[in-house]
């Protein structure tokens, strides 16, 4: 979380009443004295001298309820990450890379919204036509805003779940076909939070670019057996809709449906050949290497270039080498990203489109409003944890950790539903921990953004490092 240390000390000053608006402009020369008079709370509260320990954790609390108001002026001077950015997870001297490998699809072109709509509608007909699924299931339709990128399907239990870096459920992130479930009936179905070695080989990861469709289709599935209140095996489940998405994309009915309304599909982006010619300058090798058919990329660069006074298979001026239907390895989209090239001694670069809305929405004030309450609020509960009550006090401890809880549920709720409201960010979960997603940017790609163009804010001869107060992943880092 782009949490600034500063600020965040600021913010608890401010939620114990240390910092009024009025007081903020003397803020540099009041903070110490903030920070002796938080000290000596913490040391009363430690001690249990003078009054009840649980009387004055509720005060701070109720303060701190009044200071939300003020809480943008804490915030207003922390740093922001920024959403185009290159993020470093290993050291790259970008001066000593000679040759550049690309990918094709959402590295050198992007896509409008229509395309997952239309993978969704084609594996949909699939799963029905050739599958024999009943035809009640092409009322079904594409729903944007249910999946993220980095979600596992359990092909025995049947559950979309989202994980965190440890391999822990998120508790707001496992549906059953399109309904979610409770955190009681997560431990019933599995025991515990945490998925054990035996469970994870039963687990697939959705991790590519192609599988908002995919996740959603799986839970449209699932949900149409329980409506219709019919057995189903959930492994068949996940291979019948895989099956039809592999179909959709081997058969060439995508690829003919988007060079056929090219203008619908694709987005378009100057830039993009901008930085492929800078690099041809600099004397840089590039080559193209993509899974897809030759026509479909011909057609595709075609369109994206036209307007770059590129003419029949001139783009390919633009490359060394170019590679189609390369039926690269697993790596590419299986639940391990990356992982064939680094091996092989190759430095990684992972373009990861929703980056930059998270970003922004992190930069935001209503996420760092919620964000700083939720900071407030694990202070104040590791307080209350740390305190020993008597047994005549235990109803008024319970009260007050209950009010705790219930206010920070609806923080995580809040921050949540500022990017996904179903399963929240792709990189972070509702408990502040990076996501499952995110350890496997963080393990296979040496440096990953939003865009392939933003490469061209950076000199070619830039040394990327990752920041000196990394967390775990280099845009979540505290800014100083």
């Amino acid at each position: 979380m782009a949490m600034a240390a500063a600020a965040a000390a600021r913010l608890r000053l401010l939620s114990s009443g240390f910092l009024s608006p009025a007081a903020s402009r003397m803020r540099h020369s009041s903070s110490r004295h903030g920070f002796r008079t938080l000290s000596t709370l913490s040391t009363t509260l430690g001690s249990g001298a003078g009054e009840d320990e649980i009387e004055r954790i509720r005060r701070e609390f109720e303060d701190a309820k009044r200071n939300y108001l003020s809480i943008p002026v804490a915030i207003k001077d922390m740093a922001k990450m920024n959403p185009q950015g290159i993020y470093v997870n290993k050291n790259v001297k970008l001066d000593d890379l000679q040759v550049y490998g690309f990918d094709y699809d959402y590295t050198l072109s992007h896509y409008t919204e229509h395309l997952q709509c239309l993978i969704y509608d084609l594996a949909k007909k699939h799963l029905v036509n050739e599958l024999k699924y009943p035809e009640s299931c092409l009322k079904y339709e594409y729903d944007r805003n249910f999946p993220i990128r980095g979600l596992y399907y359990d092909r025995l239990k049947g559950c979309l779940l989202k994980l965190d870096f440890f391999g822990s459920i998120e508790p707001d992130g496992c549906f059953f076909g399109r309904r979610k479930l409770s955190l009681s009936e997560i431990k019933e179905l599995y025991g515990t939070r945490h998925i054990g070695r035996d469970q994870a080989r039963q687990l697939v990861g959705l991790m590519d670019v192609f599988c908002f469709s995919e996740a959603c289709l799986i839970a449209d599935t699932v949900q149409h057996f329980v409506d219709a209140k019919l057995e189903f095996d959930a492994s068949y489940v996940y291979e019948d809709v895989n099956q039809s998405i592999q179909h959709v994309h081997r058969s060439g009915l995508i690829h003919r449906k988007i060079l056929s309304e090219p203008q619908k599909y694709l987005i378009k982006n100057s830039q993009v050949f901008r930085f492929l010619k800078m690099l041809r300058e600099k004397g840089k090798k590039l080559f193209l290497l993509t899974n897809s058919p030759f026509y479909f990329v011909n057609g595709g660069m075609s369109y994206l270039l036209e307007d770059e006074h590129f003419d029949g298979n001139s783009w390919r001026e633009l490359f060394d080498v170019v590679i189609a239907q390369a039926n690269k390895p697993t790596f590419y989209n299986s639940d391990h990203p990356f992982r064939g090239p680094s091996k092989a001694g190759w430095r990684t670069a992972a373009v990861i489109r929703e980056l930059e809305d998270e970003i922004d929405i992190q930069n935001g004030d209503s996420y760092r409003f919620q964000q700083a309450k939720l900071s407030i609020i694990h202070d104040l509960l590791g307080k209350v944890h740390a305190t020993v009550v008597s047994t005549e006090k235990g109803q008024v401890y319970r009260a007050l950790l209950d009010e705790l809880n219930s206010e920070r549920r609806q923080c995580r709720s809040a921050m949540r539903d500022l990017f996904n409201s179903s399963f929240g960010a792709t990189f972070l979960t509702d408990t502040g921990r990076e996501s499952a997603f995110a350890y496997h940017i963080h393990q296979y790609a040496d440096i990953y953004t939003s865009k392939l163009e933003n490469f061209l804010s950076y000199a070619p001869e830039s040394w990327l490092h990752p920041p000196h107060d990394i967390k775990i992943m280099p845009h979540n880092a505290k800014a100083c």
